[in-house]
């Protein structure tokens, strides 16, 4: 039941046919929890609350920066090294007395996940890490918990909602990690998160009052530079999900043949042999178009078709963003049996 204070605080909300009383009671009782107090996470947390979610948790294990404050509006310059799970229950518990708030300031891991997932209702994630991403949506799956995702990057944003009323997965839609960017190294415009952080809360209240369609089985992308919107429908296929202690991890690079290579390397090695060093950007053609530091395009998916056409015997570099893809395709030309050497750079 509402108090009389919290029917008039969210009287506005009641007046809606398709909300109404019943609508915020079951918004009242629902627990909801959000993997992530950063961009996406900040206008999450302030509409859940606003609305009256009965019960929210706060996962997150990191400090607020200074180059977080253009986005995350949470957050002062006077939090500027505080933890943003704490931070974030700080400023919500001001805002909405009602809400009950509980700050977990430690990673989402393996360990813990089933723990604290299980005593929630939903799972928001404004995780900006595909190990986080998967790990959600395995765990999310294992106890058969709907989630809603999101994801930014420079103009773009992404959402959608999974395993709802066994409905599609993450893995459904992203069976792989092959696209690996995040706003840290790519870049973000700062009002990006506002907009796709309240899609993500609209879908959470949705989910939990009843009201509306979910985005389920349905990609909903977003350009702000271009004012566009795409909706993109997929289906749930059958796969097996990895136990959570194998779960994805950013990977290291094992085969001594394959090394990485920083900027000034590869210029040394281009100043040395400039007719036998190979560069090759392994991001997708729209990525290069954007920003390139030069040499071929090929992107990762076309190194098993391109392999037979790198002179023998070159040094070949390899270049993307964070290192994965650029990793996944040194390795893919050394196991071919090519002759030569093989590097990969990330982030240059």
């Amino acid at each position: 039941m509402l108090e009389p204070e919290e029917r008039k605080r969210y009287s506005r909300q009641i007046l809606v046919p398709e909300w109404g009383m019943r609508g915020q009671e079951k918004v009242k009782a629902a627990k909801i929890l959000v993997v992530g107090a950063g961009g996406l996470g900040c206008p999450v947390l302030q509409y859940l609350a606003a609305a009256g979610v009965g019960e929210i948790g706060i996962i997150d294990d990191d400090l607020v920066d200074m180059t977080n404050l253009h986005r995350q509006i949470l957050y002062s310059s006077a939090d500027i090294g505080k933890s943003k799970a704490l931070t974030a229950v700080e400023r919500l518990s001001v805002s909405n007395p009602f809400v009950r708030l509980k700050a977990y300031t430690e990673r989402l891991t393996d360990q813990n996940a089933r723990e604290i997932v299980s005593g929630y209702d939903l799972i928001v994630d404004g995780s900006d890490n595909f190990p986080t991403r998967y790990l959600v949506n395995d765990i999310c799956v294992e106890l058969n918990k709907p989630f809603v995702f999101g994801s930014i990057l420079r103009f773009e944003g992404q959402v959608s909602v999974f395993n709802y009323k066994n409905g599609p997965t993450y893995r459904c839609l992203f069976p792989d990690t092959s696209e690996e960017d995040n706003c840290a190294e790519a870049g973000v415009i700062g009002i990006l998160p506002g907009m796709i952080g309240t899609y993500m809360a609209n879908e959470a209240l949705k989910i939990v009052s009843g009201v509306g369609e979910p985005l389920s089985g349905k990609l909903l992308v977003i350009n702000a530079l271009t004012n566009t919107t795409s909706t993109f429908q997929f289906s749930r296929i059958a796969f097996s999900s990895p136990p959570l202690t194998e779960s994805i991890q950013i990977p290291k690079p094992a085969d001594p043949v394959i090394q990485e290579i920083t900027w000034e390397e590869f210029e040394n090695l281009q100043q040395a042999n400039p007719d036998q060093i190979e560069l090759i950007d392994v991001r997708e053609y729209y990525e290069f178009e954007a920003d390139n530091f030069g040499g071929q395009n090929i992107p990762l998916s076309e190194i098993p078709e391109t392999i037979s056409l790198f002179p023998a015997g070159n040094t070949i570099v390899f270049y993307c963003n964070s290192g994965i893809r650029s990793q996944k395709a040194a390795k893919l030309l050394i196991d071919s049996g090519f002759y030569g050497k093989s590097f990969w750079g990330k982030g240059w």
